[in-house]
């Protein structure tokens, strides 16, 4: 299932896309792990839920349960921590044009579900899939073998072609949620609006400020 409206509630994205920097050991108010229903911290952990493809929020001691393969008996799984900026992604304007994505962001990730790579971009009612073509993205996992590297479910490659854009990261599938609550939290009219735009550069810039060069090693 894609990460929208009706997979996640809107109170959950407006908090991922409204998280602020720098306060990662502040409390964060009325959230709770949903787990053992402990107080958490801004910067807490999240599992996601594979069935539904839920996201929910653990403290750090519950967190380090699912922290080993094989620990959520098929159900959960931890969302991991590392974010990578693809400085030397190759990826063409032709090889972005079969990829079929529509508009000029999107991510994509390996869902041990469909047993296949989704693609999935973000717009003001939330996530859509995109009819992605296996055989484009085989090509581009050639070009960037990074991606073989792909955590099933809970890691995603991350495109921002927006404005003339050309940027790429490796990240943890919260981040993707977070991004469609930024779009879904500050949409306006048909065209997204002045502030919606703001947001974005903003999420970037703090995506950009927390993730380390790819060429660092994984």
């Amino acid at each position: 299932m894609a990460p929208t409206a009706g997979t996640l509630a809107n109170s959950r994205l407006r908090r991922l896309a409204q998280r602020p920097a720098g306060e990662g050991m502040a409390a964060a108010p009325d959230e709770r792990c949903e787990l053992c229903n402990t107080p958490i911290t801004r910067s807490h952990r999240h599992l996601l839920e594979l069935s539904s493809r839920e996201l929910l929020c653990t403290c750090r001691p519950c967190s380090l349960l699912f922290d080993r393969g094989g620990s959520g008996a098929g159900r959960y799984k931890l969302v991991p921590e590392r974010r990578l900026r693809l400085e030397s992604f190759s990826m063409s304007d032709q090889a972005w044009e079969e990829l079929r994505i529509p508009v000029d962001m999107a991510f994509f990730f390996r869902s041990s579900d469909a047993e296949r790579v989704l693609a999935y971009y973000p717009g003001p009612m939330g996530a859509t899939e995109s009819q992605l073509e296996l055989r484009s993205w085989q090509d581009l996992e050639r070009r960037n073998p990074i991606l073989a590297g792909l955590d099933s479910d809970v890691e995603a490659l991350l495109v921002n072609r927006a404005r003339g854009a050309d940027r790429q990261w490796l990240v943890p599938l919260d981040e993707c949620y977070a991004l469609v609550g930024v779009i879904r939290t500050h949409w306006r009219g048909l065209t997204g609006g002045r502030e919606v735009w703001q947001q974005l550069e903003r999420f970037f810039d703090e995506l950009d400020s927390r993730a380390r060069s790819a060429t660092e090693g994984s």
